[in-house]
């Protein structure tokens, strides 16, 4: 690892991390728990209100942070690829939680079972297993 980014990282987080800002928060929340099963780390309101100023929720060994959209920080979307033990099983759940699907799953040429789906907030995740235990 070059030596600039070797410092402490909470439990979960990496170098590069997601911070997501959109217009319900609470509502993301609630489908990544169910969806995904996300854990809930913490949460910090706006004084002034009780808009979400952070959250930090943890996917499997990963940890993301969304907060309430506004000025100057809109609305954005990303995406996000999910590795799991079996993609089929969660990309069913992601789909009966409310999700679409953006494309079924299928055995891809680059060595990963995936399929991909729309979040309630428009977020696309990619959720793949890998096929064998090459990179």
């Amino acid at each position: 690892m070059n030596s600039k980014f070797d410092t402490f990282h909470p439990d979960g987080f990496r170098s590069v991390n997601s911070y997501l800002f959109v217009k319900d928060p609470e509502g993301l929340i609630d489908y990544l728990k169910r969806s995904f099963y996300a854990q809930e780390l913490n949460r910090v309101l706006r004084p002034d209100s009780d808009d979400i100023a952070n959250v930090i929720l943890k996917i499997g060994d990963s940890c993301i942070m969304l907060s309430q959209a506004n000025e100057p920080f809109l609305d954005m979307r990303t995406s996000f690829y999910l590795y799991v033990k079996n993609m089929d099983e969660m990309y069913k759940n992601a789909i009966e939680q409310g999700g679409k699907s953006v494309f079924e799953p299928a055995d891809q040429e680059y060595g990963d079972r995936q399929g991909g789906i729309e979040d309630p907030v428009g977020n696309y995740w990619w959720i793949s297993t890998r096929l064998s235990e090459s990179s």
